[in-house]
């Protein structure tokens, strides 16, 4: 099949990361396909023209987006419309559910083959959502290899596709690089600090792993403290760091984190997606997290996972220490970072868990926008009645 037009729709910067290279590799396998959407910088790099800003879609919290409603239903009515009027050969919508999901129950009726990439964590917490699903799309793509059962539970049938921080870089590091460009001490001891890329986990996390490593740096004097921190927060860091005994190494490129990472020896992170960027890199950890009490005591109520770090949930054990909410004390935390760096046989035993969970999210073949690729060309090609070739 050629001349094909792909529609994809990507609400945040980690979805742009995931369009951009599902369109390089659908590009890979099949020649004479087109894109049309919304995407940020990095779709936009292949050639994506994008139907408006995707920072209007990039909203979080009921307090953000009340205000944004009316200009969210606008944006929402375009999409539908471009859509209709350009009738692509497949839609692909990636993660952002408060918009993907809605956009793909108001396209059903134009009968269009339409994919989701990144599937909703309905497993982690009100699985009655699940409910809500059937009709909404012909392919779900998960980035976890427990999904597709808990969907096949519900009568859902997924795809697992590999999870992208297998193609993240995070284990390219060069720590030579590194040390140099920093001037570090050949007994210096870097340490990674990364209290979360919101404004609100950097506000209750920051303080405490800040008197955390001041009690580290009593037992270890050669500490260097390293925040990988975003753009968009790092002047907030810097201020929040700034009557710090020992000012920390900020870092806001992807290069420069991951050659941080290679540095380090050890890590304390807010649990999420940083947790399998650390495993990819070999980097043993704790894990942190602290929210009002209020909200801790509403997600004790429907949270239903039992780990919140995601390397132990694909673990099924408590791989990495977990410090969640009233256990997340500066004593605690500096006790077990200690630990690790004092002992060489618990890092190694993460080391070689993270391995293991590593190994779990590779796809059978090829890297995970590969195998998710395949999976939209394939939908394509069902389609139209014949099957997917790669060129």
């Amino acid at each position: 099949m050629t001349d094909a037009l792909i529609y994809i729709v990507a609400g945040e910067a980690s979805g742009d990361v995931l369009g951009a290279r599902l369109m390089r590799a659908m590009r890979r396998q099949q020649a004479g396909l087109t894109f049309a959407g919304i995407g940020g910088a990095r779709m936009a790099e292949e050639g994506l023209d994008s139907l408006f800003p995707m920072h209007d879609l990039a909203l979080m919290g009921l307090a953000e987006v009340l205000p944004r409603i009316p200009k969210l239903q606008r944006r929402m009515a375009e999409t539908v419309a471009d859509i209709t009027a350009r009738r692509p050969d497949v839609v692909v919508t990636i993660d952002s559910p408060g918009f993907a999901l809605r956009l793909l129950r108001r396209i059903a009726p134009l009968g269009l083959p339409r994919a989701h990439y990144v599937a909703p964590q309905a497993w982690a917490w009100r699985e009655k959502r699940v409910r809500k699903y059937p009709g909404l799309w012909d392919r779900l793509l998960c980035l976890l290899p427990f999904e597709v059962a808990f969907y096949a539970g519900h009568g859902l049938a997924a795809e697992f596709v590999g999870h992208p921080v297998l193609e993240s870089g995070a284990d390219t590091g060069d720590a030579a690089r590194f040390r140099a460009m920093h001037d570090l001490a050949p007994d210096s001891l870097p340490v990674i600090l990364m209290p979360g890329s919101r404004v609100t986990e950097i506000a209750r996390l920051l303080p405490i792993f800040a008197e955390a490593l001041r009690l580290l740096e009593a037992r270890f004097p050669t500490i260097v403290p390293i925040m990988p921190v975003a753009a968009s927060v790092a002047a907030r860091v810097t201020e929040a760091a700034s009557g710090w005994p020992r000012k920390p190494i900020l870092v806001t490129d992807v290069a420069g984190k991951h050659d941080a990472f290679a540095a380090a020896t050890v890590a304390l992170t807010k649990s999420g997606t940083s947790t399998l960027e650390l495993a990819l890199a070999g980097l043993p950890m704790v894990v942190a997290y602290k929210v009002n009490p209020i909200t801790a005591a509403i997600v004790k109520r429907v949270v239903r996972v039992r780990y919140a770090a995601m390397v132990n949930l694909l673990a099924g054990r408590e791989v990495v220490p977990e410090l969640i909410q009233w256990t997340c004390t500066p004593e605690r935390l500096a006790m077990e970072v200690s630990q690790l760096i004092e002992r060489p046989d618990a890092a190694a035993a993460q080391r070689s868990a993270f391995a293991a969970v590593m190994d779990s999210l590779r796809p059978a073949s090829g890297l995970p926008s590969d195998a998710a690729a395949a999976a939209v060309l394939n939908l394509l090609a069902e389609k139209a009645g014949r099957p997917h070739q790669s060129v």
